[in-house]
């Protein structure tokens, strides 16, 4: 079971974004991951430009995070919505 880490930019997007029902989403989520970080049932796209970066969305939200095999760690650094997000990050 993997280890999973929320940046201090992501605890900050959900406690803005006080939806009971995307929290609700991200929790799930966050549990499926923990068991298996490939799990194909949950919307997780590669970000090629990001070594070992994935992106979770939830409605218009996406969730930015790297898997640390080495560590068995699952790191989420970042959260905004769909528009501004990859601006921010790149």
């Amino acid at each position: 079971m993997y280890k999973v880490i929320l940046e201090k930019t992501v605890q900050k997007f959900l406690l803005k974004h006080k939806w009971e029902e995307l929290i609700d989403k991200f929790e799930r989520a966050i549990r499926i991951l923990a068991l298996d970080p490939y799990e194909n049932n949950l919307d997780i796209k590669v970000l090629v430009w990001l070594p070992n970066s994935y992106r979770l969305r939830i409605w218009d939200f996406r969730f930015i995070y790297e898997i640390i095999e080495k560590n068995l760690v699952i790191s989420f650094f970042d959260a905004w919505n769909r528009w501004d997000i990859y601006k921010k990050i790149k």
